[in-house]
């Protein structure tokens, strides 16, 4: 078996995840890529593979058995393509190291060009200890070898990333909710919950949650956020528009970041938004950036194709009604660029209008399609 194959044939952690994404046993854009993480960790720790090309299509391989699994919870596709990205950073890095130590040989016009002793300079934090020569017949294993320490520390840095998100995203709470605002949100969000406790150490404000039927979302995020003392309303989907005008700012969480800049969000984000310009009231994303995709809207217009069970909106007890009607409950709506006037991020303030370069500096052109 090649080693390209062997990444989603003779690892069966992929297949397990893959299982679990598709049974939708996981749900949840940052459990998945969080998951996705530890699969690949375990995959590059087993794999075998002299060169470098032959890695990248094996993390490529773990990627496209996971993103078909579960096409729609696309922060398994960016948690690959990021992986990869930095992967790509550090084996370059270590080359460029390896050419330069090569080259530096000694001579005595170098000795005397550096005049008085220097301090020892601090080791790179991590150092290669085997060459790294590619398809090396002899040991066809030492370039794996040598490189797995540097992809090991890759890993950990998303790992890191993403286990630090919230926190980093809260960070400047307080500079974006100012005191006796009224604030509205809806469904829930763990980023924008944290968020919203984290400004509330600072200001004293308002919280409308609409209570995002059929899923009913908001009604946990209003009991949560009510515990830490923040005044809390929890309101109907209907009465969005009629209080929008009393509403200094609408805050939302998203599940996807398009590369045009629009996203995918809880189903309900649309309205709130749309009434949010009709009152020229703010809207703001709290988001992390494994949530940017490359990928853009392929879908309809006002949603993705991701639905629920219609039963939750209209159930088979009505009779001659079901008959009559196509009912149904879609997860998301798609949220265009021109409703939301900001991105706040793990790495800062974003406009919809920067999100394509952000996607230029965090994925590489080559993993667009994996």
């Amino acid at each position: 078996m090649s080693p390209e194959r062997g990444a989603s044939q003779q690892h069966r952690s992929v297949e397990i995840l893959a299982a679990k994404l598709r049974r939708r046993q996981i749900v949840g854009s940052r459990i998945s890529a969080l998951e996705t993480l530890l699969v690949l960790r375990q995959v590059i720790a087993r794999s075998r593979f002299s060169n470098f090309d032959q890695l990248v299509e094996i993390i490529r391989g773990v990627g496209r058995t996971l993103v078909e699994a579960q096409p729609k919870e696309h922060s398994v596709g960016n948690t690959v393509r990021k992986v990869l990205h930095h992967i790509r950073e550090e084996y370059h890095t270590a080359i460029g190291r390896q050419n330069q130590d090569a080259s530096s040989g000694f001579s005595i016009s170098k000795f005397v060009l550096q005049g008085q002793p220097r301090r020892q300079a601090p080791a790179p934090k991590t150092e290669i200890k085997t060459t790294l020569k590619e398809d090396d017949p002899d040991d066809p294993d030492s370039f794996a070898r040598g490189l797995k320490p540097v992809l090991m520390e890759a890993i950990q840095d998303v790992l890191d990333e993403l286990e630090t998100v919230y926190d980093n995203v809260s960070k400047n709470a307080r500079d974006h909710i100012h005191p006796d605002e009224i604030i509205l949100t809806l469904g829930r969000s763990k980023t924008v919950e944290t968020f919203l406790k984290t400004a509330a150490h600072n200001r004293h404000y308002t919280v409308i949650v609409a209570e995002s039927a059929p899923s009913y979302d908001g009604r946990e995020m209003a009991k949560s956020l009510s515990a830490v003392g923040i005044s809390t309303f929890l309101v109907p989907d209907s009465s969005i528009f009629s209080l929008m005008s009393r509403v200094n700012k609408v805050i939302l969480g998203a599940h996807v970041i398009l590369a045009n800049g629009g996203m995918f969000a809880l189903s309900g984000s649309l309205v709130a938004a749309t009434a949010a310009r009709a009152h020229s009231t703010p809207v703001v994303v709290c988001a992390g950036q494994f949530k940017l995709t490359p990928l853009w809207n392929l879908y309809h217009e006002h949603a993705s194709l991701d639905f629920g069970n219609p039963t939750e909106v209209l159930g088979f007890e009505e009779g001659d009604l079901v008959d009559k009607v196509d009912v149904v409950n879609p997860h998301y709506d798609y949220v265009d660029p021109e409703l939301i006037d900001a991105y706040i991020t793990n790495d800062g303030d974003h406009p919809p209008s920067s999100i394509y370069r952000l996607l230029k500096e965090t994925y590489d052109d080559e993993d667009n399609e994996l």
